[in-house]
């Protein structure tokens, strides 16, 4: 276990899920390309899904989509998406490479941890659960726990983040615009990751830090 900081600066530390805590671009795939060749539309090459994820999974879609599909194809292959989604969620997915030994570490120095994602709670409390690290988290909130029109890049979900946790200096890990800007708004100091699913090139993010290796998060932190 790795030995408390005197003075570390920070009470709290949120994470996005999808590409800043874990690797889910393989079960992502699977569920968009499993509801696309229901349409009988092409496949999305997996290594062009990374870069289509950090809006949940109803902007991933509409991106997909383009502006030729009705909103009626929509609303069935989001749900089709979403349920065979749910159903094979924890397939591929993996915490990044070390994620489980700086979660430690966080707690080691008494810090609460909690998750913010525009993935719908639901699927988010399903994922750890299964993945067996629901527990390490004081509190998981989905993109559609506030309303979706509250969700990253809006501050709501970070502040309820805070509230949740019981108050005090918190700061967020993510690796897109959205987490960046949430932070941002909500003032919070923010580190993105360099190996996550960004929309843009990490190190013009906006972010108070970037990292490569979860290695470098807790000296990064106490930085801050």
């Amino acid at each position: 276990m790795a030995t408390p900081m005197p003075n570390f600066p920070f009470d709290i530390v949120g994470f996005d899920l999808d590409g800043t805590l874990l690797d889910t671009s393989g079960d992502i795939g699977a569920a968009l390309n499993h509801a696309l060749t229901t349409a009988g539309r092409p496949a999305v090459p997996q290594a062009d899904v990374p870069r289509l994820i950090g809006g949940g999974s109803g902007q991933l879609l509409r991106t997909v989509l383009g502006e030729g599909a009705s909103e009626a194809e929509f609303v069935r292959l989001q749900d089709v998406l979403l349920e065979f989604y749910a159903d094979n969620i924890a397939r591929h997915t993996r915490l990044f490479p070390g994620g489980e030994a700086m979660l430690d570490a966080l707690a080691a120095q008494g810090v609460t941890l909690a998750v913010a994602t525009n993935k719908i709670e639901a699927n988010a409390v399903r994922l750890f659960n299964e993945l067996g690290l629901l527990d390490r988290f004081a509190c998981v909130i989905g993109g559609d726990t506030l309303g979706l029109a509250r969700a990253k890049p809006k501050p709501d979900m970070l502040h309820e983040m805070v509230a949740r946790c019981g108050g005090g200096r918190a700061a967020f890990v993510g690796d897109t615009s959205y987490d960046v800007g949430a932070a941002k708004a909500a003032g919070m100091p923010v580190v993105a990751v360099t190996f996550g699913y960004h929309d843009h090139p990490p190190h013009e993010l906006g972010a108070d830090a970037t990292i490569d290796h979860y290695d470098e998060l807790i000296a990064v932190l106490a930085s801050l």
